[in-house]
């Protein structure tokens, strides 16, 4: 019998751990060292359960997702800490796709939250920015979009092909993407939303998003809200990321749009990200990919894990620990207590034992 998760009333809380592949197999355990650390130091209780779901195992059995992972994920553990997913042994990646698109579907992630936030003036490319000026957060709709697979072929591999590729967005899917970053605003005392769309050019999709946004916002009205069109947030993101709180958007544009927020702070090194649906399991995760360009040399870095587990913390209310984790990082950037992306010399495990040994020597 398994023990029973926090959610279910159980005494700890209960992780998946899915290292993956590539670099996932080497930021992964630094996260856990992390996570063990603060969490001694904080008296919460917690059990790690580890899944060897990756390429090794898609290679040797083909298998990628095991028949009754997802119920099993859903009932057993209160969160997944995922590392990354990608091997050039495997050229279609189907495996990855199966796994990490298949979770996020199956478990019906609809937030995909992926903060931007700048530790250190250093890290960004924009001149005369300070840590004040690039803290944001943005709400990916995580569900459907383009990357919902509709579509196909016609006349394929032949001079007249015609690909098809259909964006499917849902009222239901839409309206609670977008009151999911109300109320987050709300509960942080943040006073500014932007919704983002294309709804100029994509005149059915998006004026969807268009007419469900004027809907909730009015049921905020102490928010500042208001919408951009993605080039135009694109552009107002580098010309003055301070006027940004929250923004909230579609699939594809999240995805795009987040990616260039984590170059503003210093790249994808220290980009976490969490897939999230509110009080059921959820699966938070590092930006960064599997780079197979670097793997087993141990220069990955791994504060996007670790501030991926961070957002985990939150996840489970224990926000103290979460800004203790935060904390660490600032720590290790403060003393160049980092990895080469980052302009240090430390090894990924030499970071990660550094910042278990930090939070066990400090206080919460």
């Amino acid at each position: 019998m398994s023990a029973k998760s926090l959610r279910n009333g159980g005494p700890a809380a209960r992780i998946a751990v899915i290292p993956g592949d590539g670099i996932g197999k080497e930021v992964t355990p630094e996260a856990v060292k992390a996570i063990r650390a603060v969490c001694a130091a904080g008296k919460r209780s917690l059990e790690f359960v580890e899944f060897d779901w990756g390429a090794d195992k898609y290679l040797k059995e083909k298998i990628s997702l095991p028949d009754g992972a997802v119920e099993m994920l859903q009932n057993e553990f209160d969160a997944i800490l995922f590392g990354a997913l990608g091997d050039p042994r495997v050229p279609t990646n189907q495996h990855a796709a199966d796994i990490l698109l298949g979770l996020r579907f199956k478990l019906d992630l609809y937030v995909n939250a992926r903060p931007v936030e700048l530790f250190h003036q250093k890290f960004t490319p924009l001149r005369d920015r300070t840590e004040q000026d690039i803290r944001m957060m943005v709400f990916r709709e995580n569900t459907e979009g383009l990357y919902v697979g509709v579509g196909g072929f016609f006349k394929k591999d032949t001079p007249d092909e015609i690909a098809i590729q259909e964006d499917v967005n849902s009222r239901k899917g839409v309206e609670r993407i977008i009151r999911y970053a109300f109320e987050f605003a709300k509960a942080k005392g943040l006073k500014r939303v932007c919704m983002s769309d294309k709804s100029n050019a994509m005149t059915f999709a998006h004026d969807l998003w268009q007419r469900v946004f004027k809907q909730v916002r009015a049921e905020y009205p102490a928010i500042d809200s208001r919408h951009l069109y993605i080039d135009t947030l694109a552009m107002e993101m580098i010309r003055d990321p301070r006027q940004f709180d929250i923004i909230v958007t579609n699939n594809l544009f999240g995805d795009i749009i987040s990616d260039l927020g984590a170059q503003l702070a210093g790249g994808l090194g220290l980009a976490p990200s969490g897939n999230i649906h509110p009080g059921k399991t959820s699966l938070f995760e590092p930006v960064h990919g599997s780079a197979p360009n670097i793997a087993g040399k141990g220069i990955a870095n791994p504060l996007g894990s670790v501030l991926a587990s961070a957002m985990m913390l939150e996840f489970f209310g224990w926000d103290a620990e979460a800004a203790q984790l935060r904390a660490g990082i600032k720590a290790a950037v403060d003393q160049n207590f980092v990895t080469v992306d980052l302009g240090g010399d430390k090894s990924t495990t030499q970071v990660g034992d550094w910042l278990a040994a930090h939070i066990a020597g400090g206080t919460i």
